[in-house]
Parts: C-alpha cells; sequence; structure tokens
C-alpha cells in the first residue's frame, strides 16, 4: 500500500459542498486520423486497459484510517470497472465553444466518488469541424501537473498508430485489501511519529510559513519573520525568508466564498507571437503570459469599479519533482507569490516590473526547502487535519483579514510535436484547473505544437462574465506590439 502525504491529503481536506479538489484537461482530438474515421467511448476504454499496468494511479481507491488517527492509503480496487470512468454524451447543435465550455464547467462541478479510484474521461461529441473532446478528470491528491502529464504521456503517442509499450513493474491488482483492524492497527502504530515530524519540520517551516496556506493564520507573517530573523543570526549569512519584497493581497469580488458552480473558458494563441514579444523586451515566455493576465485581470477590475491601488499577488505552483522521482506521482509542488502589477496602466512597464518581480520569485524558490509544503502540514495531527485546512480556508475570506494570494496562473510547457489518442490527433489541450475559498479565479495555460491553449476557471457568482477574459488575454498580447 502506498501512503498519501499530508500534501496529498490536503487537497482531499479542502472539499466541501462548494468546492472540489479534482483538476483536469480538455483535448479536443481530431477522429479522422483513426483507422475506421471514428472515436467512441469503447475505443478509449480499450486503450485504457491496455496501459492500465503502465497506470497505477488509475486502479487505487481510497482506504481510510478508522477514527482518522492517519493519513489515508492508496489500494488497489479489486472491482475496477473501466465503463463506469470513461462516458460519453453530446452536445445538442451547434456543438460550439460556449455550449462545450458550460457542459465542461457542469462535469467539474460535481464531486468524484471516493470509493472508487479518484478519476473520470468523458468523451463529447458532435463538436464543430467533426470534432470530439476529451474531458479528465483526476483528484488532485493523486497528481500535480507534473505527475499528470507522465498520465498524459501514457495515454498519447507520436503515431496515430500507437507505440511498443515496456513491460509493466509488476501484475496489476495483486495487493489484498486490508480490513478495518489492519488500518486501526496502522493508525495507532503511527501516532508516536507525528510530534517527531512536527519537530523536525520547524526549522525550515515557521521561518517560510508566509509561503504555505497557513499564512492567512493570525500572526503568521510575524512568526515567520521573527524566526527568519533568528534563523540568520544562528547560521549567518541570509535566511530564506529575508531579503525580499512582500505583497499584501488586497481583496477583491473574486477573493470570497466560492459557489457550487464554475465558469470555464478556454481559448489558444500563437506561441511565435508570445516569442516575439519576449525577444523585443528580453525576457521570458513566463514572464509575458504573467503580464499578460495581469492587464487581463486589471480590464476585469476597471469593468468592476474595484481596481486596488496595489497589485494583486497570484499564486505560482512550482514543481520540485526531481528527476529520480518521476514515476512516483503524488504531489510535490512550492507555491510561490509573486506581484500581478495590475496597479500599472502601461503593458510595457507591466511586463518589465513583472519580469523583475518573477526573477526575485526564483530566487527566493532556490532558497526554499522543497518539502515546504509537506513540513507545514506535518503540525496538524491527521485527525483534525481536514478542520484545520477548512479553517484556512474560511480565514482567508473573513474580514478584515486579507487573502495569501488572489489568484492563481499557472503555465505548463507541452510537447511541440502533434499527439494522438487511440489513433485520433490531438487538436488542443486545454488545462481545467481548481478553485477554493479565497481564490475563485485560476487561469492555466499549456504549451502544444506552437500554441498556447488557456483554460480559465471562475466561480460563477463571483465572475459571470469570465468569458471576456479570454478576448482580453488576446487584447494584451497585442498591446505589447504583436
Amino acid at each position: 500500500m502506498r501512503q498519501l502525504t499530508s500534501l496529498d491529503n490536503q487537497f482531499l481536506a479542502l472539499e466541501s459542498a462548494r468546492q472540489t479538489g479534482h483538476v483536469g484537461g480538455l483535448a479536443i482530438l481530431d477522429p479522422s486520423t483513426t483507422p475506421a474515421g471514428t472515436l467512441g467511448a469503447a475505443d478509449i476504454q480499450e486503450l485504457v486497459l491496455e496501459r492500465l499496468p503502465l497506470l497505477p494511479p488509475l486502479r487505487w481507491r481510497l482506504a481510510e484510517v478508522p477514527l482518522g488517527l492517519d493519513y489515508p492509503y492508496w489500494v488497489d480496487d479489486p472491482d475496477f470497472d473501466v465503463e463506469y470512468h470513461v462516458r460519453e454524451l453530446a452536445l445538442p447543435a451547434p456543438g460550439d465553444d460556449d455550449q462545450l465550455a458550460d457542459q465542461v464547467a457542469r462535469i467539474m462541478a460535481r464531486p468524484l466518488d471516493r470509493a472508487r479510484p479518484l478519476w473520470e474521461l468523458y468523451l463529447i461529441h458532435s463538436l464543430e469541424h467533426g470534432h470530439v473532446a476529451m474531458l479528465t478528470k483526476i483528484h488532485h491528491a493523486l497528481i500535480d501537473g507534473m505527475s499528470g502529464a507522465e498520465i498524459m504521456g501514457l495515454l498519447l503517442d507520436l503515431e496515430p498508430t500507437g507505440r511498443e509499450l515496456p513491460e509493466p513493474d509488476g501484475a496489476p491488482g495483486g495487493e489484498r485489501a486490508p480490513s478495518d483492524l489492519e488500518m486501526l492497527g496502522r493508525g495507532l502504530a503511527g501516532l508516536p511519529l507525528y510530534p517527531l515530524r512536527a519537530l523536525r519540520a520547524l526549522p525550515s517551516a515557521i521561518p517560510n510559513i508566509e509561503d504555505t496556506p497557513f499564512a492567512t493564520l493570525p500572526g503568521a507573517g510575524i512568526l515567520g519573520r521573527l524566526a527568519g530573523g533568528a534563523q540568520q543570526v544562528v547560521l549567518g549569512g541570509e535566511s530564506a525568508a529575508g531579503g525580499r519584497t512582500r505583497h499584501s493581497a488586497p481583496k477583491t469580488t473574486f477573493n470570497g466564498r466560492v459557489s457550487a458552480h464554475r465558469r470555464f473558458v478556454f481559448g489558444r494563441l500563437a506561441l511565435d507571437d508570445v516569442k516575439a514579444v519576449k525577444n523585443r523586451h528580453g525576457c521570458t515566455v513566463n514572464d509575458v503570459i504573467v503580464a499578460m493576465c495581469a492587464g487581463t485581470v486589471r480590464r476585469w477590475l476597471v469593468a468592476h469599479d474595484e481596481l486596488p491601488d496595489e497589485p494583486l499577488v497570484a499564486q505560482i505552483p512550482v514543481s520540485v519533482r526531481t528527476g529520480d522521482q518521476v514515476g512516483t506521482y503524488g504531489n510535490r509542488i512550492l507555491l510561490m507569490r509573486a506581484p500581478l502589477f495590475t496597479d500599472e496602466s502601461d503593458p510595457v512597464r507591466r511586463l518589465q516590473r513583472t519580469h523583475e518581480a518573477l526573477a526575485e520569485m526564483k530566487e527566493r524558490h532556490r532558497a526554499l526547502p522543497a518539502e515546504l509544503l509537506q513540513d507545514a502540514n506535518n503540525f496538524i495531527p491527521p485527525a483534525v487535519f481536514a478542520r484545520a485546512a477548512q479553517l484556512t480556508f474560511r480565514l482567508s475570506t473573513s474580514r478584515p483579514g486579507r487573502p495569501t494570494w488572489n489568484l492563481v496562473i499557472s503555465n505548463v510547457p507541452g510537447p511541440p510535436l502533434p499527439l494522438y489518442c487511440a489513433g485520433a490527433r490531438l487538436v488542443a489541450n486545454y488545462p481545467v484547473s481548481v478553485i477554493t475559498d479565497g481564490m475563485g479565479l485560476n487561469i492555466t495555460v499549456m504549451s502544444y505544437c506552437g500554441q498556447l491553449d488557456f483554460g480559465i476557471v471562475a466561480d460563477r457568482e463571483q465572475m459571470p462574465d469570465a468569458r471576456l477574459l479570454m478576448g482580453w488575454l488576446g487584447d494584451e498580447l497585442a498591446a505589447l506590439g504583436v
């Protein structure tokens, strides 16, 4: 059995009637490249079963420890049913992008069944141009961005004819599901370890607490700065928490409690256009994307008469997965803070300020311990972990408190070559991420085959007009000289 880490468990703990912990992707497929010229659920089910031995997370279901004494475990599901997980439906005519986005929002708003492996896949037919959409939905407790890319890499091929598969490490489904008594024994045996883990986590977690979700707790910032100063005095040199510009996140409409309903918006821009701006201004592709997002969010705030005088603060997930951790799945990330210069009206100046701020963030990233989020979570006993996690989200939306972050911006590099799924050519691949209390807006972009595929998720009640954002992203790119 494989036990969830405290960071994996955090994505389970945040779930409520209004917020979910799964992420996904919307792949647009062209079935004309398949031998039959069609693509159905049976084709995808056959593909999943063929590659299931190489994809153990798709067989895992949760095994809870009685009384919540310890974090849950992943065990093989002896009753795995691919027909339950792979489904299909069709849009009514005309099958346009708005209809598809609404359907994705409805599917993603529904929680996954914790009695089964935590993923679903939907084929959506009757799209324009004869395309078929494939919506994947998988719990963040299982994967982060990099491990999710590993799973998709095993489902996608470089040729429509597929490929020869490597031999799996072991036979699937060989584990016996533990009894409740065995799980209780594991939980009791693990209890003495938690004070030791908390003690070991102190030196890394407390000085850097402002870079964790617990920054919303009263006094957390002061405690972190005091601990960072003490660390600098004792160890000498620059502490990980020192020497940086701190930005406090102002409150906006999308920093309240989220509803149970979502808006999803997707679209694409040419990667070459972004690279042209990058070359012209001597920055990076990521700098340009973040600056475009800043200008887009600024337009929305101006339109709603709530533009703060100070920058917003973006959460930017950064992978800390090493080469020898490939294939381990789960979550290995840091959540970085970066100012989003919505207070800057000039697009070029906004890009310059973004470039400087992200360079500082990269330096900060190098100074942070890779296991920071897991270390911070080790201060909370598993039995009260879910309640503590929910409390941090509630505090981020309370008054007069401020959120730790205003929104999520994530840029995921993807393959530059065309890919195929069950013989169907991958036309586009739009990410579908998660929003939470305090962060009702998520802008994620993935590069693929010379394009930037944007997936925007927003709370439907906070941002009913979220569809405007995709057009504004194009306008912001044009304002930078394309």
